[in-house]
């Protein structure tokens, strides 16, 4: 069985990295994964006076991730947190009856600095926390993928092989949860 994931892409660029990452994921991982991009660019601005009839590419977002067996976020860095479109989109998903609730998920996310969104993970993760959220996140398979402009070539494909490895074991022990969790549940 192919387990749907519905990567929520963390960027708006056409060139980012943790796009890339996720693409190579897709590929890599297509036997166990079914790994279906989520695009955040579109998503309108979250107002509380929208919130009960929110606007079409809202329910259209919403409904994408609602259909997913399990979530990952790709998540870059801005100025030492998540970027202002995924913190909105995430916004939008916190008024969606529960939509990622319990919802096995695990977060990855690389940038060009030596850190690899470590410190927009950890604001993520805390704002997952929210009861609304909750998503089931895969717990001690941390993915900060440091200086990524040197551990990919031109097409996109990871060339460092101690970073292939650790994913290897991190889809593995996602698997391995996403399997366990669905399960009991």
């Amino acid at each position: 069985m192919t387990i749907t994931v519905k990567a929520i892409i963390g960027s708006t660029s056409s060139t980012s990295y943790n796009l890339k990452l996720v693409e190579y994921l897709r590929k890599k991982y297509a036997g166990e994964m079914d790994i279906i991009p989520v695009f955040i660019n579109d998503v309108e601005m979250f107002s509380v006076d929208r919130e009960q009839n929110p606007p079409s590419n809202v329910k259209q977002f919403m409904e994408n991730v609602r259909d997913a067996d399990a979530l990952l976020f790709a998540v870059p860095e801005y100025n030492f947190s998540i970027p202002g479109a995924l913190k909105n989109a995430v916004d939008w998903l916190s008024r969606s009856n529960f939509a990622i609730k319990d919802k096995p998920t695990f977060i990855i996310g690389s940038s060009m600095g030596v850190l690899g969104s470590v410190r927009a993970q950890i604001h993520l993760r805390e704002i997952l926390s929210n009861p609304m959220l909750s998503p089931n996140i895969l717990p001690n398979n941390e993915v900060y993928i440091g200086s990524v402009h040197e551990k990919m070539n031109a097409e996109g494909e990871l060339t460092d092989q101690p970073t292939i490895d650790f994913l290897d074991l991190v889809v593995n022990n996602f698997l391995a949860f996403y399997n366990k969790t669905t399960v009991s549940a």
